[in-house]
């Protein structure tokens, strides 16, 4: 890349001699010696002063995600905060897959789920599943 955007200009005609070229050689050499008095330079003592980069300030925009765990999303769809989510609730919050399932989770008939009915519910789907997995020969 140093090479290229030097050989381009020159190609272009942008740039009017070769004594420019230094000028753009990317290289990290030592400052040239200064001819200024003494007293303008900074104390021996001080650190140098060197300009970090520029880091972009971290916007909250609505395309920042983050997910959210099930405790968090049954805090915020349960809206009494009384540990009792009922079916409306869910649906207002979009937890579709826990209205599709309502019955099965929602065993009792209470009328409302707790985290529990819904981990336990989440624990046998989990369970149901592994068994039809391990019980299935592979073809042949």
């Amino acid at each position: 890349m140093r090479f290229l955007i030097p050989t381009l200009a020159l190609a272009l005609g942008a740039l009017p001699s070769l004594a420019a070229l230094p000028a753009l050689a990317q290289t990290n050499a030592a400052p040239a010696p200064s001819t200024a008095p003494a007293a303008a330079a900074p104390a021996p003592s001080a650190a140098p002063a060197v300009a970090a980069p520029a880091k972009p300030a971290k916007q909250a925009s609505a395309t920042t995600h983050t997910r959210m765990t099930a405790q968090q999303r049954f805090d915020a769809a349960n809206t009494t905060h009384d540990g009792h989510l009922t079916k409306d609730q869910a649906q207002a919050a979009h937890m579709y897959s826990t209205v599709k399932n309502w019955d099965a989770i929602d065993k009792d008939k209470k009328g409302y789920v707790t985290m529990d009915d819904m981990k336990g519910y989440a624990a046998a789907q989990r369970a149901a599943h592994h068994t039809t997995t391990t019980t299935k020969k592979p073809p042949a």
